[in-house]
């Protein structure tokens, strides 16, 4: 095994799932929800989080292709949709009245955003299809991919567990300013993956 190559995919996995910047996130819509509902929340987000990213290892290019879809055009794709969420966190009414049908609900909450887009955004699923490039007639390489972003996942699901002492230390005024400076943070990833793409698609030189 290529513990290099193990390594470095770890670190991109890591970056583009980005454990603790789901933490703000997770305590935003989950602050109505009970200690069994958020942790419920947060083990069926990250099971959810984690079939998509194997789908998009496993079958992802042969998606892509089937659709005539170029990997420039789901990544643009994908920005716009973190964008449209980033901006539900940036204005905290919207982002409230998003998620109003399903405040208390769990598994409503558990597929959006906390899944997608938050932890199985469009890099990690882009990444999850680049990753496996090059392993898509090896089997036991693209099952070690998936072990990594396993181990990615099972950070933040620990992550996600342990923010119930956190909300309680930050109070929702705290969580409603995270949620805000994530949200611009978000925002500019959104802007960065679009910006990234249509560069590749132009063959522009690197921002």
């Amino acid at each position: 095994m290529n513990w290099s190559e193990r390594v470095q995919e770890f670190v991109t996995l890591w970056v583009v799932i980005d454990p603790l910047g789901t933490l703000p996130v997770f305590l935003a819509v989950t602050a109505t929800l009970d200690a069994a509902n958020r942790r419920k929340a947060a083990l069926l987000s990250v099971a959810i989080s984690f079939g998509v990213l194997v789908f998009f290892a496993m079958a992802g290019h042969w998606l892509l292709r089937s659709m005539d879809v170029s990997i420039e055009s789901f990544q643009i794709a994908g920005g716009i949709v973190l964008f449209l969420f980033a901006l539900t966190m940036i204005h905290g009414t919207s982002h409230g009245d998003a998620l109003a049908p399903a405040e208390t609900n769990p598994v409503e909450i558990a597929i959006y955003p906390l899944a997608i887009p938050s932890i199985a955004s469009p890099g990690a699923m882009l990444a999850a299809v680049v990753l496996t490039d090059n392993a898509r007639h090896n089997f036991p390489d693209r099952a070690l991919t998936i072990a990594t972003f396993s181990a990615v996942l099972l950070v933040t699901l620990a992550i996600m567990l342990a923010a119930g002492s956190l909300a309680r230390v930050i109070g929702r005024g705290g969580a409603s300013i995270i949620s805000r400076v994530m949200g611009m943070i978000l925002a500019a990833l959104a802007v960065d993956l679009v910006l990234s793409a249509t560069g590749r698609w132009l063959n522009l030189p690197p921002i």
